[in-house]
C-alpha cells in the first residue's frame, strides 16, 4: 500500500507540488528550491514540532483523525434483510411498522433512550467552548454525556487543599449543565478520571460534593497511547500548570522560552498528562475503593492497546466487576492527538471488536463475569452502530450495549451554532435559506418538537443542543429503526451476527462472520430438496 499521505496531509496543512508523488516516500520526484509549497519536510523545517499536530490554529473549534485506509472497516459488512416472520413484535403489518421498533438500551446500568452517548470530552478547548450545547443536547436525547479527564487541574478557579481538589468552577459547571435538562432516568453525567485527577481527589470530589452517580476510569484512547494533550496560549496559565505538576513544553519558566512566546516565535505550549500503568491487583482495589466512597456504577474507557493488553483488560474488568467497559478504537481525537499517532497507532476499530468478542467468548467459557461493553472509534451512522451490535452476540444477546461518540456529536453541535450565528448575521448561503429557510426555527426540524416538549422552556435549549438533539434521535435513531424493521427485528437486544454478513474474505477471516458464498446453504438446500 503507497504511503502517498507521509507527505502531504490535509489535518497539518501540507502539500506537494506536483501530484505523481513518490509512493515509497511522498515526496515529488523532483524537489527544487524554487518551491513555495509546504510539505511535511519543508513546514517541518520551520515549525518542527508543530507540524506532529492537526492545524494548532483551529486549536479549540476542530477535531482531527486519520485518514490511513486500514483495509477494514464496517463497509465490508452486509446487512441481511427479511420477509418470514418478525421478532419482537407480531407479524401483522399494521404492527411491524419500523416507528415500532424499541432501540432503548441500557448501557452499565444506566438507561438510554438511543443506543449512542458522548464519549469523554475534557480539557480540551473544543469541550468547553461547545459544552453547553453537548451537554444539554446528551440530556434531552436520553443519553450519557461524560466529562473527560483534567477538568479540575485546568481550572485555574479550583481550590486545592493539602494535594486534594475541594471546588472547581468548570467542573461543577459542566455537571450543573446536564442537569438543567435532565429527566433523572434516562442517560446521566460521568467524570471521567485518569492520573493526574486520581492525584487530586476528583473522584472524593465528584462524589461528595457534586453528588456524582458514575466515575469512569481512562486508560488511554484509540487516537494515541500517551497522555492527554492540550494547547495553552496564556504564559502564566503555562506557568500555573507546570507547578500544579503538569508537564508543560517548552518550559514555561525558561526566559529564553518567555522572549520567545513574547515575541511571536510560538504562540502555545502544549500542556501533556502522564499515563498509568495498571496492575490487576491495584486496578481491582481501585474499583472497590470508587464503590465505598458513593459510586453507584463504576465504568473503563480504554484505548485500542495491542491484544494482550485487550486481555488484560477484560480479566481486570471482569474480576473487578464493573459495570461499562469502552473500547476505543484508532483513530480519531478531539483535541490535539498527533497525526502520526492517529495514522500509524493502536488498533483499527473492527480489528478491535474481534479480539474483543475472542476475549469474552473466552470468558464466558468460563462462567466469569462480563462488564456490558461500548465501542467507539469513527462510528458516525446507524448502520455502522447496527454492524457492531450486531457482531457482539455470541449466543444470548448482544454484549455492545451502546456506541460511544466524541467527532461526530461535537461536529453537530459546532456546524448547528456556526449556522445560527450565520442567520443571525444573514449570511447563510443562499442554496442554504432556499431549500431550508434563514431562520432556526425552519430550518431545525425537530424545533418544533422540542418546544411541544419543554414549552417555555425550550428558549433556553442551547443550539447546538437542538442539532446534537437531531442528530441523536431523528438521524441514527429514526435510520437505526429503519434498519431493524428492514431485518425484522423490532427490539435492538435481538441483534445477532446472523444479521450481516463478509462482503470480503479478509472481513470473514478475522471476525467469524461469513460471506454470502458461506451463509444458510444448508437453508436453500432444506427448502428447495
Amino acid at each position: 500500500m503507497a504511503d502517498i499521505y507521509a507527505n502531504a496531509r490535509s489535518t497539518t496543512g501540507t502539500a506537494t507540488r506536483v501530484k505523481d508523488i513518490s509512493p515509497t516516500s511522498g515526496m515529488c520526484p523532483i524537489c527544487v528550491k524554487s518551491c513555495n509549497v509546504l510539505c511535511e519536510i519543508s513546514k517541518s523545517a520551520f515549525r518542527g514540532r508543530e507540524v506532529l499536530y492537526p492545524a494548532p490554529e483551529e486549536f479549540g473549534h476542530s477535531t482531527a483523525a486519520s485518514n490511513k485506509d486500514y483495509g477494514l472497516d464496517w463497509s465490508h459488512f452486509q446487512i441481511l434483510t427479511e420477509v418470514l416472520g418478525a421478532e419482537g413484535i407480531e407479524p401483522e403489518s399494521d404492527k411491524a411498522v419500523f416507528p415500532a421498533v424499541d432501540i432503548k438500551t441500557s448501557v452499565g446500568g444506566v438507561p438510554l433512550k438511543v443506543p449512542v452517548f458522548t464519549a469523554g470530552l475534557g480539557s480540551t478547548a473544543v469541550a468547553k467552548n461547545y459544552w453547553d450545547g453537548l451537554a444539554v443536547g446528551a440530556a434531552i436525547s436520553g443519553t450519557i454525556q461524560v466529562i473527560g479527564e483534567n477538568i479540575c487541574g485546568m481550572d485555574m478557579n479550583s481550590k486545592v487543599t493539602d494535594g486534594q481538589v475541594t471546588h472547581s468552577d468548570d467542573l461543577k459547571y459542566r455537571v450543573e449543565k446536564y442537569r438543567e435538562f435532565w429527566d433523572g432516568v434516562h442517560g446521566d453525567i460521568v467524570v471521567q478520571t485518569n492520573v493526574e485527577d486520581q492525584r487530586l481527589g476528583v473522584d472524593k470530589y465528584a462524589l461528595s460534593k457534586l453528588e456524582v452517580n458514575v466515575i469512569e476510569r481512562k486508560w488511554g484512547q484509540g487516537a494515541k497511547a500517551i497522555g492527554g494533550e492540550v494547547r495553552i496560549s496564556d504564559l502564566a496559565k503555562a506557568i500555573e500548570l507546570k507547578r500544579r505538576g503538569y508537564v508543560v513544553i517548552p518550559d514555561p519558566e525558561d526566559e529564553s522560552v518567555q522572549k520567545a512566546f513574547k515575541e511571536g516565535a510560538f504562540k502555545t505550549f502544549e500542556r501533556h498528562s502522564r499515563v498509568g500503568f495498571p496492575t490487576h491487583e491495584s486496578f481491582v482495589e481501585d474499583i472497590e475503593n470508587l464503590r465505598k466512597q458513593g459510586a453507584k456504577h463504576v465504568f473503563l474507557k480504554t484505548g485500542a492497546y495491542r491484544p494482550a493488553v485487550v486481555a488484560f483488560t477484560l480479566k481486570a474488568a471482569s474480576e473487578a466487576k464493573i459495570d461499562l467497559l469502552t473500547f476505543d478504537g484508532a483513530g480519531g481525537g478531539t483535541g490535539m492527538s498527533p497525526v502520526p499517532m492517529m495514522n500509524e497507532c493502536s488498533t483499527p476499530t473492527v480489528y478491535l471488536q474481534a479480539q474483543v468478542m475472542k476475549c469474552i467468548g473466552l470468558l464466558k467459557k468460563k462462567g466469569r463475569y462480563v462488564p456490558d461493553i461500548a465501542f467507539a472509534g469513527g462510528f458516525v451512522n446507524e448502520t455502522q452502530i447496527f454492524k457492531s451490535i450486531a457482531m457482539s452476540n455470541l449466543g444470548d444477546s448482544p454484549h455492545v450495549k451502546a456506541i460511544a461518540m466524541a467527532r461526530a456529536p461535537i461536529t453537530a453541535v459546532m456546524k448547528s451554532e456556526h449556522f445560527v450565528e450565520l442567520a443571525k448575521e444573514n449570511k447563510l448561503p443562499k442554496s442554504f435559506v432556499e431549500k431550508y429557510g434563514a431562520n432556526p426555527e425552519q430550518f431545525f426540524i425537530m424545533m418544533s418538537e422540542l418546544e411541544d416538549t419543554y414549552g417555555a422552556r425550550a428558549k433556553d435549549i442551547p443550539a447546538g443542543a437542538v442539532g446534537l438533539y437531531t442528530y441523536y434521535v431523528d438521524r441514527l435513531g429514526v435510520g437505526l429503526k429503519q434498519l431493524l424493521a428492514g431485518s425484522r427485528k423490532f427490539k435492538l437486544d435481538l441483534l445477532s451476527r446472523k444479521d450481516i454478513a463478509s462482503l470480503s474474505e479478509v472481513a470473514a477471516k478475522v471476525t467469524g462472520i461469513p460471506t454470502f458464498e458461506e451463509i444458510e446453504n444448508d437453508a436453500i438446500e432444506s427448502i428447495l430438496g
